[in-house]
């Protein structure tokens, strides 16, 4: 199988999967945030060695302040359930996003699991918590611009210079961007990283994506041909 070392999910569709079964958004949201640690048990058996997860987006706080309240909190009991687990498996915990603008409680709750798991060399589990590409890029290019008028940095750097100074710097790009719920949009999600990725779109919810879901996708990356911006040899 080809390989996929950097697999990036947007998991929709949790508030509609809920309302389908006669329950509150909310509740759509407690079984996402499980199915957060049967795809990424399921991805890390699979040789997937990243795994980029939109969780939450700079454009997900229009949404009712019941909602939004409902999400923040989740992080802790995510983590109270499955932190120990995800240590004893070597993960290593990135969150991705501006964690200033998160409650206290929240931000706090992330900064702990990044510095429990900062040293295991595992599945790195990447979750985007207050994360919008645009808002990523031009946070890039102020503090790019900042260092040339500093001095720290030349004029007229390339596009890996350009790289350092993303939310993603210590991570490859990536390889299939995967959408659930059947929405066909990237929704301002890893824009740059994507620059030459596989793109899947499937009609699951998040919460019906199952690691057999999962290796339905890679098979079908499997056989795509990859050419970034080459000819096809035939």
């Amino acid at each position: 199988m080809k390989e996929c070392r950097h697999l990036a999910i947007i998991m929709d569709g949790n508030g509609r999967w809920a309302k389908a079964q006669g329950k509150p958004r909310t509740a759509g949201h407690l079984v996402g945030a499980d199915n957060v640690r049967t795809i990424a048990i399921a991805a890390d058996e699979l040789g997937i060695e990243y795994l980029t997860l939109y969780a939450f987006s700079t454009e997900n706080w229009k949404r009712s302040s019941d909602e939004v309240g409902y999400i923040m909190k989740l992080p802790a009991v995510f983590f109270k359930k499955y932190m120990q687990e995800f240590l004893d498996r070597g993960f290593r915990m990135n969150i991705l996003g501006e964690l200033d603008r998160l409650p206290a409680s929240t931000h706090k709750v992330l900064d702990e699991a990044m510095e429990e798991s900062r040293n295991n060399t595992g599945l790195n589990l990447n979750i985007c918590m207050n994360y919008g590409s645009q808002r990523e890029i031009t946070l890039a290019a102020n503090a790019y611009a900042k260092d040339v008028l500093e001095g720290k940095a030349p004029l007229g750097i390339d596009e890996a210079g350009f790289e350092k100074y993303l939310m993603t710097k210590d991570f490859p790009p990536v390889d299939l961007l995967v959408r659930t719920s059947g929405e066909l949009r990237i929704s301002n999600y890893l824009l740059w990283q994507i620059a030459y990725a596989e793109l899947e779109f499937v009609p699951e919810s998040w919460p019906e994506f199952t690691p057999d879901v999962l290796k339905r996708c890679l098979a079908e990356f499997s056989e795509r041909d990859r050419r970034f911006g080459g000819v096809k040899n035939v």
